[in-house]
């Protein structure tokens, strides 16, 4: 099919919510006068009408024109109005299967009943009732959707959350005991708005005093331009045992468009030069070996390698020579990357990763967790573990796409190392 039959697939989608939910105001508002309805009915297509406008405007006639973060808001101002009106359609579409089933029970009496045993639609006064019920509930919940939805970008997207995680692992030498190691990941600084948030959130890391830091990945959205900004912010972030990093799929620059190849790859030398400046150790498909004492363990990155993404990284590389290492930590972006070639394949005892943000919605209440990411990925948030092998997901530092978060909010993580006990 071709870009223009999608969009109108699309297009055509939208306006199929808008129908239905306009449908649901329109039950609402029979009894307003004449002079009212159409001005709620001019007021309610004025929505959908500048969405797309803003939409189109944003990806397709000023592409070139507008910078990422804008784009980025435009297309976030259309998805909230739109998820919350799918979330209202859902409720009506539930409620008229119920009517839908009450139609063809009435019709089965019917057959079966004369008409002196009366029809089961006596009182039929409270179906107006009920389906006006159904019509208030799903408006109730798209417009909540749309104020929680507002609240985690005026809230949500810098609330950072430090998580305290004791990491036991089986081999670790002694002199590692109880050492701190704070996790972050999926900065994407062309998404920031909020400078002064973004500060704060790395003064609340450094107060936590690490003794190592690991940085999995997506510095950037495209461009190591991005950075600029927040070069002197991040910069911040130090550790005795050093800080250690390695890159994400939007890194690489595969998502923007570049006048050529050598741009492209000039920006990658960019963003790496940004980790070298910042005192952080970037590592690409290799391992270093950090001692206290006479003892130590083996800290290795790769590049981004993940399953439906773009796969650069070699494990096979970050393994050379690391069997002196008792304790093996792995960086690694991409969550999926644990299961499909370190989880049993390998003896390395704790992967590090980011990259699903957790989808920035969902709900964490105690131990229980909901996230439309966990339909895409099997580890989305937290900690796993299977046998002797473990696997963490940070919920990310930044986000991208919706610019703010409800629910899932960003993660500073700090470990405390510890010996398992056998």
């Amino acid at each position: 099919m071709t870009r223009t039959i999608w969009i109108g697939i699309f297009v055509f989608l939208l306006l199929l919510i808008d129908f239905y939910v306009f449908n649901a105001i329109k039950q609402l508002i029979r009894q307003q006068s004449d002079w009212n309805q159409k001005f709620i009915t001019v007021l309610y297509w004025s929505v959908p009408v500048i969405s797309l406008l803003v939409f189109f405007s944003a990806f397709f006639w000023f592409n070139e024109r507008l910078s990422f973060k804008y784009r980025n808001f435009m297309a976030s101002f259309v998805f909230i109005i739109y998820i919350s009106k799918l979330f209202a359609a859902v409720i009506l579409l539930f409620g008229d299967i119920l009517k839908l089933g009450k139609i063809l029970l009435n019709k089965i009496y019917q057959l079966f009943l004369t008409e002196s045993t009366g029809s089961p639609n006596s009182g039929n006064g409270n179906t107006i009732n009920r389906s006006e019920f159904i019509a208030k509930t799903a408006l109730a919940v798209g417009g909540l959707h749309i104020g929680a939805m507002g609240w985690g970008i005026i809230s949500g997207a810098h609330d950072y959350r430090i998580r305290k995680v004791k990491l036991a692992l089986n081999n670790l030498p002694s002199e590692f005991d109880g050492l701190k190691l704070i996790q972050i990941s999926d900065i994407h600084s062309g998404s920031f708005f909020n400078k002064t948030a973004v500060k704060g959130g790395v003064e609340m890391l450094m107060a936590e005093n690490p003794d190592m830091v690991f940085f999995t990945g997506d510095l950037v959205n495209n461009n190591a331009e991005e950075f600029k900004e927040y070069f002197n912010i991040f910069n911040k972030i130090k550790a005795p045992l050093g800080v250690y990093s390695t890159l994400g799929n939007h890194d690489y620059g595969d998502y923007a468009k570049w006048e050529s190849e050598q741009q492209k790859i000039q920006n990658i030398k960019d963003l790496m030069e940004a980790h070298r400046l910042m005192g952080w150790n970037l590592l690409m498909d290799e391992n270093k070996a950090i001692t206290i004492g006479n003892q130590k363990i083996g800290i290795l990155g790769i590049q981004n390698w993940g399953v439906g993404f773009a796969q650069y990284g070699s494990l096979e590389k970050a393994l050379k020579n690391t069997h002196e290492f008792d304790t093996k930590l792995l960086l690694s972006h991409d969550p999926s990357h644990w299961r499909a070639q370190v989880l049993q394949q390998t003896d390395i005892d704790a992967s590090f990763a980011g990259h699903t943000h957790g989808m920035q919605y969902g709900v964490e209440i105690g131990d229980f967790k909901w996230s439309p990411a966990q339909f895409r990925y099997k580890e989305w948030a937290g900690l796993y573990q299977e046998n002797d092998q473990q696997l963490y997901v940070n919920r990310g530092y930044g986000f991208l796409g919706y610019p703010g978060r409800l629910g899932i909010l960003p993660e500073i993580t700090v470990f405390e190392l510890g010996k398992k006990n056998t």
